[in-house]
């Protein structure tokens, strides 16, 4: 089995907040997540999986969660979408069907442009470069085919248009356009994607949306899996206080710097539970 991998998983800009939080906290207390060997970032969690990997301190991320929402607009997703997209994932039994009518929706509903989302997730990371170390994977999925694709270094997609693609909620933001085809949120596939981190033998999964839906995989179900296939897993969902923070919007920029704290707040509980999987060979090496 390869090493660790951490696995981020898709919640909105609440989502972003409450995750980064989880993770500056944890480096605080000595358990760097961000020395993962793999990252895997869906939706929400691709932003967060490139600004871990970027190289820039992570202490300077989790303040730019605590600024004020200065020019940024609160988004929703609507009654109509909402029920649309459940109508969708309830009566597709294929998920590759499923996906492909989601994909559909996303290209028929009005949204702003291209080009004026593509300048908020750039202004949003701190770097337009992949890490050469550690791998980070980026989750979306083909708007016509329905296809799962997974973005990395080696894909020849520029980051921003990667995490564009995997943050694109279908309804809300307009599908990204990369090499002639179209693409939304990783999410649609599952909220977290974690069966990317199958072969790793030390998983820690941080997702602010454990469950699934219709044809959608939960997180709680494919870690299940990952644990029964030998890897050591431990998932993170937000308690009762960062639930609180986070809202029912989690498009809501002006809920951020409540969600950023209520993750950071969050460390301390789940420390030790973290550092039992992520730090499981030195805990052997100390005690041999």
């Amino acid at each position: 089995m390869a090493d660790r991998a951490l696995v981020l998983g898709g919640g909105g800009v609440t989502g972003v907040a409450w995750e980064l939080g989880l993770i500056a906290g944890l480096a605080e207390a000595g358990l760097r997540l961000a020395d993962a060997d793999l990252v895997v970032g869906t939706s929400a969690g691709s932003v967060v999986g490139a600004d871990i990997t970027s190289g820039h301190d992570l202490e300077d991320l989790y303040q730019r969660q605590l600024a004020p929402p200065v020019g940024e607009i609160a988004a929703k997703m609507g009654r109509g979408v909402l029920a649309r997209l459940g109508w969708i994932m309830l009566t597709s039994r294929n998920p590759d069907r499923a996906r492909r009518r989601i994909g559909r929706l996303a290209v028929a509903a009005r949204t702003e442009s291209e080009a004026a989302r593509r300048k908020v997730i750039e202004g949003r990371l701190p770097t337009r470069d992949w890490p050469a170390t550690p791998v980070l994977r980026v989750t979306a999925v083909d708007a016509e085919s329905g296809e799962f694709t997974v973005f990395d270094a080696t894909s020849g997609v520029d980051l921003v248009d990667a995490v564009g693609a995997s943050c694109a909620v279908p309804g809300v933001w307009p599908p990204v356009s990369i090499g002639g085809r179209r693409y939304v949120d990783g999410g649609m596939r599952s909220a977290a994607n974690a069966d990317l981190a199958d072969g790793y033998a030390r998983v820690v999964i941080i997702a602010p949306i454990t469950q699934g839906f219709g044809q959608m995989a939960s997180p709680m179900a494919q870690a299940a899996v990952l644990t029964s296939a030998g890897a050591s897993v431990v998932l993170i969902k937000p308690d009762a206080a960062a639930v609180q923070a986070i809202g029912k919007n989690l498009l809501d920029p002006a809920r951020r710097a409540a969600s950023a704290l209520a993750g950071r707040a969050q460390a301390a509980a789940v420390l030790d539970q973290v550092g039992a999987v992520w730090l499981a060979d030195e805990a052997a090496e100390g005690s041999a």
